[in-house]
């Protein structure tokens, strides 16, 4: 199981801030001593993911809500499969249900979508990785999401690795330069450079960064850059990026890069379509 994210809390939190705001003026026509049963299905088969942050939901709003898991993280569900089971007073699952079903039907949805590409990849030694196109304030969710899905992290954000693209190298005069700045400012950081032809990917790699992103290369362009790298003195890893889909990735996998980035994991979102179930009674 990938590690949670350190702000799961601080997401919760903005949620439920947003959602309720100075209170549930609906759940406050509900009896206080109203008590609820249900259970969340999913319609479709998908991958599990947003556990926790259900959990972190519910405990916010009254701890002594009752969840019983069916699946975890990562755990492939079929149509129709219950995925948990609540119980607790009304008011509080009232009042969560939206918020936990928007975690756990978006981390699902990126789950799931991550899940289709990497096992588009399989048999290859190519992994997919992610990007930061990322919902604002959920990237640390999303790409634990990714994870799940049984891919790679991208970097985190702009200060865990350097990627050098087109503005920065013209910023900086040229290929060389970018990554020799780069090397000089922050030499404990990974550098990874951007090029668009063989050309520059031969520059970058007369510079030594520690990865180079091919942008939009065709197939024989990759075949070729794979071939290049190979036979350099000190080659480094390869990662392709632009205009890949579920179609053409098992493709780019096999001209032999290291690396494929996906953006559409995380941006093209499209949530997984979950239902909650209630029954009500009293003690």
């Amino acid at each position: 199981m990938p590690e949670l994210p350190a702000d799961l809390g601080k997401q919760v939190e903005a949620a439920l801030a947003e959602d309720i705001g100075g209170g549930d003026v609906t759940a406050a026509l509900v009896p206080a001593a109203q008590r609820v049963r249900g259970r969340v299905i999913t319609r479709e088969a998908a991958v599990l993911c947003g556990v926790a942050w259900v959990d972190e939901v519910f405990r916010r709003l009254d701890a002594a809500v009752q969840l019983t898991w069916h699946a975890a993280d990562g755990e492939p569900l079929g149509a129709g499969d219950v995925i948990f089971e609540i119980a607790g007073a009304a008011r509080a699952v009232l009042s969560g249900e939206r918020t936990a079903l928007n975690f756990l039907q978006l981390l699902s949805g990126t789950a799931t979508t991550t899940r289709a590409y990497v096992e588009a990849v399989a048999g290859t030694a190519c992994r997919i990785i992610d990007t930061r196109k990322t919902v604002p304030g959920l990237r640390t969710a999303q790409k634990y999401a990714v994870r799940c899905g049984g891919a790679d992290n991208h970097r985190m954000g702009l200060f865990d690795q350097i990627l050098i693209k087109e503005n920065h190298i013209a910023a900086a005069g040229s290929i060389t330069a970018a990554i020799v700045a780069a090397r000089q400012r922050a030499p404990a950081v990974p550098v990874e450079v951007e090029v668009e032809s063989l050309g520059e990917l031969g520059q970058a790699l007369a510079a030594h960064p520690d990865i180079v992103m091919l942008d939009e290369f065709t197939l024989d362009d990759m075949r070729a850059a794979v071939a290049l790298n190979r036979a350099h003195s000190t080659p480094v890893k390869l990662e392709a990026s632009g205009s890949v889909s579920l179609e053409n990735v098992r493709a780019i996998a096999a001209t032999g890069v290291d690396y494929v980035s996906v953006g559409s994991l995380t941006k093209h979102l499209r949530a997984v379509d979950l239902s909650m179930r209630l029954e009500f009674g009293r003690d």
